[in-house]
C-alpha cells in the first residue's frame, strides 16, 4: 500500500485507571482536527515507571475503555499490549503494531510531560526514526517545536488538566464526579464499587 494512502492511527497508551473525559476529549480533537484518522486507546498492563498499588485488573480497565469509546467509529479500545512481554515498552508495541498492520501509519500520542522525559524511555531514537510522535501540551512543560526531530510534531490540543489519580481519590472520598467520566464508565465504577 502506498505511504500516502495509509490510515493514520494515533496510539494513545496508558493504564486508563480509569479512562476519563480528558482522555476522550484529547483523542476526539486529534481525530476531528486533522492530526490522525483514528485513535487506538492502548490499555497498558504495566507501566515501567509506575508502581501498581492502585491498578485495577487489566480486563476491567479494558472494559471501561470499551464502554467509553463505544459508538464513535474513530476510536478503538486495544488490548494489543496484553500479549506482549512485560514490562511493555512503547518501542516494542509500535514495532509489533507496524508489523501486524502494514496498512496503518502509527502516530504515538504523548503529553509534553512524557516528551520531557522521552530520553529515559527504552530506545527513544528508534521510536523517532521508525514512527511518528504527536506531542500535546501539558501545564508546566513548555514545548519548543523548532527543536523537534523530523517525525515529531506538536498538536495544539485544548488543556484539560484532569487525572485518573484525581478521579480515584474523589471516588474514595465519596465525591460525585459523574461529569469527569463517560456515563458508562461512571456506571461501572459505581455498580462495582471500584476505587472505594
Amino acid at each position: 500500500m502506498e505511504k500516502d494512502s495509509q490510515i493514520r492511527t494515533g496510539v494513545f497508551g496508558g493504564t486508563f485507571n480509569p479512562i476519563h473525559i480528558g482522555h476522550l476529549a484529547l483523542a476526539n480533537y486529534l481525530c476531528e482536527f486533522g492530526a490522525v484518522d483514528e485513535v487506538w486507546f492502548m490499555v497498558s498492563p504495566q507501566n515501567p515507571f509506575k508502581r501498581n498499588d492502585a491498578l485495577l485488573d487489566d480486563r476491567v480497565r479494558l472494559e471501561m475503555v470499551e464502554a467509553a469509546v463505544d459508538g464513535y467509529p474513530r476510536f478503538r479500545a486495544s488490548d494489543f499490549e496484553f500479549g506482549l512481554p512485560r514490562p511493555s515498552y512503547t518501542v516494542t508495541t509500535l514495532n509489533r503494531l507496524a508489523e501486524a498492520y502494514p496498512e496503518r501509519e502509527f502516530h504515538l500520542v504523548i503529553g509534553a510531560d512524557n516528551w520531557a522525559a522521552f530520553d529515559r524511555w527504552k530506545s527513544p531514537e528508534e521510536i523517532v526514526r521508525k514512527h511518528h510522535v504527536l506531542v500535546y501540551p501539558r501545564k508546566g512543560f513548555p514545548l519548543r517545536p523548532e527543536t523537534f526531530p523530523r517525525n515529531v510534531r506538536m498538536v495544539d490540543t485544548p488543556l484539560l488538566e484532569i487525572s485518573s489519580t484525581f478521579i480515584r481519590n474523589a471516588v474514595r472520598e465519596g465525591k460525585d464526579v459523574r461529569y469527569f467520566l463517560h456515563p458508562e464508565v461512571c456506571r461501572i465504577i459505581r455498580e462495582r464499587k471500584l476505587y472505594e
